[in-house]
């Protein structure tokens, strides 16, 4: 049975989660599938780290992205993670996946073979039909690298470059608060390692690094956030897991 369908007012959810971010999520689409869009306020503009599916304006519906100056990065290039960057003037995105964000295709982003009607509870309105989405081009108007500093004036968050789930996957840093957002190389949930241009001894690398951040707490692409004490033993099961499966 086809899913009915949402109404545009209803897509997006907000909720605040304190240290000046809020999140902002698709509760129609499956919790798997349904990315996390972080929003978080700075002195002198905004950061909004990824933008979703892309089937309702986020510009439109979501008016907190759109109060002031925001600069949107892209922890990667797959179609649940940048939908909505094409609607927003400042686009960051690290320089391995800058190719993607101009130049999307359904086999690049992943969205063949998973958007389809499944990951819905509800269909995104009319005129939305799975067999047609697409990702629309966003050229970056910066490309990041590992050590990078986004500045938001009285906010500043470093860039960690963390292939393994794509190339150009990145991380982002708060040393002053403890905050991590770490995309989708790490989450409260089963971690997709297979995506056509996945590495598994980069993957491994970017946990190590990971793991020893003095991490407060994670906001991930996906799933719950989570504290310091869940990030390493998450970290550390998954290395564990490693280790007795021989990887290198």
């Amino acid at each position: 049975m086809t899913p009915p369908r949402a109404r545009p007012e209803d897509w997006y959810r907000i909720r605040r989660v304190g240290d000046g971010v809020n999140m902002i999520d698709e509760p129609w689409i499956e919790e798997f599938y349904r990315c996390n869009i972080w929003h978080v306020r700075g002195r002198d503009r905004d950061m909004l780290v990824d933008s979703g599916m892309g089937v309702v304006s986020l510009r439109e519906w979501v008016p907190l992205v759109s109060e002031r100056g925001l600069e949107a990065v892209a922890s990667h290039t797959h179609f649940d993670h940048i939908g909505s960057h094409h609607e927003f003037p400042s686009r960051l995105v690290h320089a391995a996946e800058a190719g993607l964000l101009a130049h999307p295709t359904r086999a690049d982003t992943l969205a063949d073979p998973y958007a389809t009607d499944a990951i819905f509870t509800r269909l995104p309105p009319a005129p939305y039909r799975s067999t047609r989405y697409a990702v629309k081009a966003a050229p970056a108007t910066r490309l990041l690298a590992d050590g990078d500093i986004i500045d938001l004036g009285d906010r500043h968050f470093e860039v960690i470059h963390t292939p393994g789930h794509s190339p150009g996957g990145i991380a982002l840093w708060e040393a002053a608060s403890g905050i991590l957002f770490s995309g989708d190389i790490l989450y409260d949930g089963p971690l997709v390692e297979d995506t056509y241009h996945a590495d598994a001894a980069d993957y491994l690398r970017s946990m190590e690094r990971l793991l020893r951040l003095p991490v407060r707490v994670v906001h991930g692409g996906h799933f719950p956030s989570f504290d310091g004490s869940r990030h390493r033993a998450l970290i550390t099961a998954w290395l564990e897991g490693k280790a007795r499966a021989g990887a290198p």
